[in-house]
């Protein structure tokens, strides 16, 4: 399969793939409910709640800075994260919409 050509869809489009994509792995939709959950920006604490090593917690939350979902800030030797609150509101517009057009059709 050849790569995905960006350039034919729109910024929503493509801002929007990215970060569904970044969401499409159970992990790290765990990672986000608890990020949720303690409504905090913490640490090393990921990595209690998950049964994954060390290095594939950093990968999952490295895949949710990089689509915008998580925001990190280096204290001392570690990287604190939390929910970046802007690009839920992008994923909560884009949702709201679909459904508001989205009609039960007797097709299938």
């Amino acid at each position: 399969m050849g790569a995905t050509k960006t350039e034919h869809y729109t910024d929503q489009q493509n801002q929007i793939a990215t970060i569904t994509k970044a969401l499409g792995h159970p992990a790290r939709i765990a990672i986000i409910e608890y990020l949720l959950k303690v409504n905090a920006c913490i640490c090393n604490d990921i990595v209690d709640e998950l049964p994954l090593a060390q290095s594939t917690v950093s990968q999952h939350l490295k895949e949710l800075k990089n689509a915008g979902l998580i925001k990190g800030n280096i204290e001392g030797n570690a990287i604190c994260y939390c929910i970046d609150e802007t690009t839920f509101e992008i994923l909560k517009n884009y949702f709201t919409k679909i459904t508001a057009t989205v009609t039960k059709q007797n097709c299938c």
